[in-house]
């Protein structure tokens, strides 16, 4: 597998800081999944397309690969990271038990001013996903989150959300379809409606089912697709496992 089979936006030529660039613009089409996981990521056809020598290319991968992002065999060619299961569900852990508890507390607060951006906000999101516009929603989905974050005023709190959402990125836009897009404005929608009521324990809740969707889908997708995941042959193993261990729907035992 390689690494695009478009120039997309790796055929931007850096001009000044070439590593930070090429960092940013290797970053984005990872997290975007126009490098798919897997992928190898040849140092010869980057230096090309970037128009530099090998060193930036290679100064920008280890860099990638602190992020995790890329791995990087000594001798061997380097590839995008696969997707670990095991750290979204950590990672989905935290957002669940922070974001919980923040819209709670934006509940008990009911800031007018405020519900009047995420109101805007869900308008905007309604009129991506009817136009179709992938891209759209997803960054209005991101602003949605980091709005009502940002609101609670605890910048702790919000940065640790962030870091839990960027290792989330690239899991979450796999399942960036239209039938999820209707489904997470439906779970947004019910969060705002929680906190227009004042109802704590509602926009609790609504939160956490908006997050433990959102995973559950993910688990989904990994037993369908383990060749994205790093863990996904394990995932795969135990499902099989789970299912030859269930007795027949006419069996006596059940």
């Amino acid at each position: 597998m390689t690494m695009l089979s478009r120039p997309g936006r790796l055929g931007i030529r850096p001009q000044g800081g070439a590593t930070e660039r090429i960092v940013d613009a290797l970053r984005e089409a990872i997290v975007a999944l126009e490098i798919r996981p897997g992928a190898t990521l040849d140092k010869n056809e980057l230096a090309a397309r970037f128009g530099v020598s090998r060193f930036p290319i290679s100064e920008a991968l280890n860099r990638l690969k602190a992020e995790g992002l890329v791995e990087i065999r000594p001798q061997s060619s380097s590839t995008v990271s696969l997707i670990r299961l095991a750290d979204a569900r950590e990672n989905m852990f935290l957002r669940r038990a922070l974001e919980g508890e923040t819209m709670a507390l934006l509940a008990a607060r009911r800031d007018p001013e405020l519900l009047v951006e995420v109101e805007r906000n869900l308008r905007y999101q309604k009129a991506a996903m009817e136009a179709g516009d992938r891209p759209g929603f997803h960054r209005l989905d991101l602003e949605f989150h980091d709005l009502l974050v940002s609101a609670a005023g605890f910048s702790r709190v919000r940065a640790t959300v962030e870091k839990a959402r960027l290792a989330l990125d690239r899991a979450r836009r796999l399942l960036g379809s239209p039938r999820r897009h209707a489904l997470t404005f439906a779970e947004h929608t019910a969060i705002v409606d929680a906190l227009r009521r004042g109802d704590v324990e509602g926009a609790r809740a609504a939160t956490g089912a908006h997050i433990d969707s959102v995973m559950e889908e993910l688990e989904v997708f990994s037993r369908e697709h383990p060749e994205v995941f790093a863990d996904g042959a394990r995932v795969q193993a135990a499902s099989q496992h789970m299912d030859s261990a269930r007795p027949p729907i006419n069996s006596p035992d059940g």
